[in-house]
């Protein structure tokens, strides 16, 4: 068989040049009963193939009708052919199976909304951020409303359940009002378990925050993410449309830039589903919308945490200070997304702002002063102590430091260590002296012992040595030549 580009050269060959068989062979490296062969057609026509017969030839209908009514493994045809007496191989069955399978795309219903009836929420997450010395994840939390695509975003660093809570808070605040019901999947902060065909269990705070704002929780049905499809396409509109190329030099940058793309593009575009405009579909859902209780909702997860003996309290690998009085304490951590507060029993004690860096001292000064307060007190005491004990003298005279002297602690220490120079006994002298002169003040009882130490020294009688041969020694007489007056 020869191609139709050869079949043109050889009729050329031949009708045109005359060359003989062997020549047009030659030229066209073809064999000569070929080139005969097709000297005698005029026109090219192509093999007309034919199948080799097959085993499975007598089954293919039947393997047809089998995956109509049901999507049939390979495997399990090949098991049902073989009771039906085929006796071909697998892999020829597995071919062909494949070619005919008919191909199944899932098929969604196209869901309704009613205005102010559900909002559909959801994480997202774009990378991480710079926060301090470290990194960490963003996330991002999606609230949209199902009937007018009303959305809220809010950056976070963590998707704990303090973050989950307070962004459905602020959610319901931005939007001035609650929906009948709030769809969600089965994330963990607010499912604690769903099976296949049973109702969810729903986290008792996320039961909590429906009980306060009076909404239904709605969990979508297992693998069924496509139930809450608004979200999901909110959630990839948002990194295609908000995140991509944006530069992000820190957490703190996001959010602020993440309101002004909310109310000037997200909320007033054209969406491509409704052909209208968030915002003005949601004049007319706001109005439907459940009104907010009277007080928000307290949105702290409460955790059990102990300080330990250097007056911290470790979260998150950071170190928070509490008041010395509860090192080592039993304490309650407070936790919301912004701060932390610490109590002892019902007491709070400390406050902090939340550091999402890592391995941070957060200290509040006043914990620190109170606690050095407390040692210079005690040390102020035992220096009094030490000088009570160290002269019979010694309390009238702090008496008297009290009433004279402004500071007074600062001489009694002094005085104390002039008791390891002098000795106790010897300020005991000072200190008796001092009252009867009425001279108030470390400073006189140094100049007291100082004289002390001076008048202790008695004045001997001088005597003088000299040695026999320097007794007897001659000199010269001096020349007085050069200190003569000339005249």
């Amino acid at each position: 068989m020869i191609d139709f580009d050869s079949f043109c050269r050889l009729r050329q060959l031949h009708d045109e040049k005359g060359l003989k068989t062997s020549q047009i062979a030659e030229a066209l490296h073809l064999d000569p009963k070929t080139v005969e062969k097709w000297i005698d057609r005029r026109t090219y026509q192509r093999r007309q193939g034919q199948k080799r017969p097959s085993k499975l030839d007598s089954f293919r209908g039947l393997i047809a009708t089998q995956l109509e009514r049901h999507p049939y493994s390979s495997q399990q045809l090949f098991q049902q052919l073989r009771q039906q007496g085929y006796t071909g191989g697998y892999s020829i069955l597995k071919d062909f199976v494949r070619q005919i399978r008919p191909v199944y795309k899932p098929a969604f219903l196209a869901l309704a909304f009613a205005p102010g009836d559900c909002a559909q929420v959801d994480w997202g997450s774009f990378g991480s951020v710079s926060v301090g010395s470290t990194r960490r994840r963003l996330s991002f939390f999606v609230m949209v409303l199902c009937h007018s695509r009303m959305m809220y975003v809010e950056f976070t660093l963590s998707e704990g359940m303090e973050q989950f809570l307070s962004c459905h808070r602020r959610a319901f605040e931005f939007l001035g009002g609650v929906p009948k019901r709030v769809m969600i999947d089965n994330l963990k902060v607010g499912v604690l378990s769903h099976r296949m065909g049973e109702k969810a269990t729903f986290h008792p705070r996320y039961v909590d925050l429906a009980a306060h704002y009076s909404f239904e929780p709605v969990a979508c049905t297992v693998r069924k993410a496509n139930e809450k499809g608004r979200v999901e396409n909110a959630v990839g509109y948002i990194k295609k449309n908000f995140l991509v190329g944006l530069d992000i030099p820190s957490f703190a940058s996001v959010n602020p830039a993440a309101v002004v793309w909310r109310d000037t593009v997200a909320n007033v575009r054209l969406h491509g589903e409704t052909h209208r405009k968030p915002l003005d579909l949601f004049a007319e859902e706001k109005l439907r919308l459940r009104a907010l209780p009277p007080r928000a909702y307290d949105c702290a997860v409460i955790r059990p945490t102990t300080a330990n003996g250097w007056c911290q309290v470790n979260f998150e690998t950071n170190r928070y200070s509490v008041p010395h009085l509860y090192a080592s304490q039993k304490l309650t951590l407070k936790l919301y997304p912004e701060e932390l507060l610490l109590y002892h029993h019902e007491r709070l004690i400390a406050t902090h702002l939340r550091s999402y860096d890592r391995h941070q001292r957060i200290s509040n000064p006043e914990h620190q002063r109170e606690l050095i307060h407390q040692r210079r007190k005690a040390r102020a005491q035992t220096i009094l102590l030490s000088f009570l004990a160290m002269s019979p003298h010694a309390e009238d005279y702090a008496r008297r430091l009290e009433e004279k002297r402004l500071n007074a602690p600062h001489h009694i220490q002094r005085i104390v260590a002039l008791s390891e120079i002098y000795g106790p006994q010897k300020v005991d002298q000072a200190l008796g002296h001092a009252l009867s002169f009425e001279a108030i003040g470390c400073e006189y009882v140094a100049n007291l012992l100082e004289q002390q130490e001076r008048m202790g020294v008695p004045a001997s009688a001088l005597h003088l040595t000299h040695r026999q041969d320097l007794l007897d020694l001659e000199l010269p007489p001096a020349d007085l030549t050069p200190y003569e007056l000339k005249t």
